[in-house]
């Protein structure tokens, strides 16, 4: 099998369509890595590591991955055989700590990378496809909501979501629990509504809120505590019986084993990023399966590419609670591939082809690179 001959790492900085409110952080421009790997007959694999808000969400910035990536990854790349990226995934973790989306971006550039040399999807190469398509929220995030309402019945109109998540970490509470609340009277019951906390609400504030999104029908609450308060989760799990969902505090596979031990969350936000690559990801909803959580499958608000190794590792997994929320190709002004994911009915079709599917417009990404220095 033809070795791994060169790597290079862009940092490129992506307009989006609209900003995007977290509790946190609200994004105008996402930042995203890129590793393009090339192999001595000259086929490439890609992979990426998309943060969200910087150092917002993760510990790791963007600028650190990029720089990590050059100076301690590509060393243990280079002249080494992709098929065998399940050794060389065990030697990063061994001789690098953390990292993790590092990892995630330098496993889908391997796997990507595999795959076209094989001639196969990544699915194939992690046990199958058991779902061709899979569901996918949009989060409706103006703050508005007469345009929040008037955007979600156009999508629904358009058959493209009718799964609807909105951001209420920010701003007065029982002000957004309001808001949410005339959305789903607005929408119907046909329409499955869910929150994201972001960790922005202590537990006070959560036992005031939340019967409200229950009796309201909010089908799902994310991460509404920091995610160091695993007990305050704990009791909000058990008090209540609209879904307690872990993102921000379910990052590696210990995580998820602890909070399914503590039954401190209902149900568990996968991302490749955060777990540190596909088959850590496969890992973490295993474990959250055995122990009877239910799996979302999570965005880091990823471009075509990331988006794709996401809903390959996806397809091979059981059927997922609450869908998905891969609408992150959508929110983005252009796209980095020439080939893009169709939504349509309701759901996206699993990109077919070698690799990971997805034929990279290189000179997009060049174009939006910025350079950094040490």
């Amino acid at each position: 099998m033809s070795r791994i001959q060169n790597a290079i790492v862009y940092l490129v900085d992506l307009p989006i369509v609209r900003p995007h409110q977290l509790s946190m952080h609200t994004i105008t421009t996402q930042t995203v890595v890129f590793i393009k790997l090339t192999d001595e007959e000259g086929e490439s694999g890609w992979g990426e590591a998309a943060t969200i808000g910087g150092a917002s969400y993760e510990e790791m910035t963007p600028e650190a991955i990029k720089i990590n990536l050059e100076q301690y990854f590509v060393p243990h790349l280079l002249r080494q055989d992709p098929s065998s990226y399940g050794k060389l995934m065990e030697t990063l973790h061994t001789r690098i700590k953390g990292n993790r989306f590092a990892k995630g971006a330098v496993e889908s550039a391997l796997l990507d990378l595999y795959g076209k040399q094989v001639g196969l999807p990544v699915y194939q190469l992690l046990g199958g496809k058991r779902q061709n398509t899979l569901q996918t929220a949009w989060t409706l995030a103006s703050g508005d909501t007469s345009k929040d309402i008037e955007e979600a019945q156009e999508f629904l109109y358009q058959k493209r979501h009718n799964i609807f998540k909105l951001k209420i970490g920010s701003g007065n509470p029982m002000e957004n629990v309001y808001h949410v609340l005339d959305i789903k009277k607005a929408l119907g019951d046909n329409v499955r509504i869910t929150v994201d906390v972001n960790q922005a609400w202590d537990e006070q504030i959560a036992n005031e809120c939340l019967p409200f999104l229950q009796d309201g029908g909010v089908a799902m609450v994310e991460q509404p505590l920091p995610d160091w308060n695993e007990e305050g989760m704990k009791r909000l799990t058990q008090k209540f019986s609209l879904s307690i969902m872990a993102d921000e505090s379910a990052r590696s596979i210990q995580d998820i084993f602890r909070i399914a031990k503590n039954h401190s969350a209902d149900s568990i936000s996968l991302k490749v990023p955060k777990h540190g690559g596909l088959m850590e990801t496969k890992k973490a909803a295993a474990i959250a399966e055995s122990a009877g959580l239910q799996l979302y499958g999570g965005t880091m608000i990823d471009t075509t590419l990331g988006t794709a190794a996401a809903a390959h590792i996806y397809a091979t997994m059981p059927t997922f609670a609450f869908d998905t929320e891969l609408f992150g190709p959508l929110l983005y002004q252009e796209q980095i591939s020439f080939n893009t994911i169709k939504y349509e009915n309701f759901q996206f079709r699993i990109p077919e082809g070698p690799g990971l599917g997805i034929e990279i417009d290189e000179n997009k990404i060049i174009h939006y690179s910025r350079k950094i220095h040490l």
